[in-house]
């Protein structure tokens, strides 16, 4: 499928002069990408943007960059449906898996094996329901494998009066 909309990320901000790299996501790993594989996880709303963030601690937000992201992105797979994950032979059981605890353990999260199998099939991405803490059911991510600033997956940090920083040392001091 094809994704167009805007999206949010809660940025840590040492990341905020690369809000779309996918570098941090690379470091360790995440749900949806492996170790050494960027990947740029978005929310499909503020709200989900936020519980992501902060992973249930509702009353303690660390300090982030909240942006938003104009996205054209195609070959998309579409995992928050039974129609969508049979497709793409994918388990509820998979997307929802303890991937933090099996890293802890030093074990290959479950989750990963989605990431395997569908870039293998070219899927840029895809959409999945959140597993932050709090989320409901109409919270949605975008997680993106394969983006740039061209069609046909295109991602753009929506920063009109150029605030973000361009590097760690260049925030700008306010007016």
């Amino acid at each position: 499928m094809r994704f167009v909309g805007t999206c949010y990320r809660a940025h840590d901000p040492r990341w905020s002069f690369k809000p779309i790299s996918g570098d941090g996501a690379a470091i360790r790993g995440a749900r949806f990408n492996p170790k050494g594989v960027p990947a740029l996880y978005l929310g499909l709303s503020i709200m989900t943007a936020v519980k992501e963030a902060n992973q249930g601690f509702a009353h303690r937000i660390d300090p982030c960059v909240l942006c938003s992201y104009e996205v054209d992105c195609d070959d998309i797979a579409d995992l928050t449906t039974e129609q969508g994950r049979d497709e793409y032979a994918v388990t509820l059981d998979e997307l929802a898996c303890g991937w933090a605890l099996a890293l802890a353990e030093g074990k290959r999260p479950q989750s990963w094996g989605i990431h395997d199998r569908l870039r293998a099939r070219d899927v840029a991405g895809i959409v999945v329901p959140s597993f932050a803490p709090g989320a409901e059911p109409d919270d949605r991510n975008l997680v993106l494998w394969k983006w740039g600033e061209s069609l046909p997956h295109r991602v753009n940090v929506i920063d009109p009066s150029g605030r973000l920083p361009k590097d760690q040392l260049s925030w700008r001091e306010p007016e």
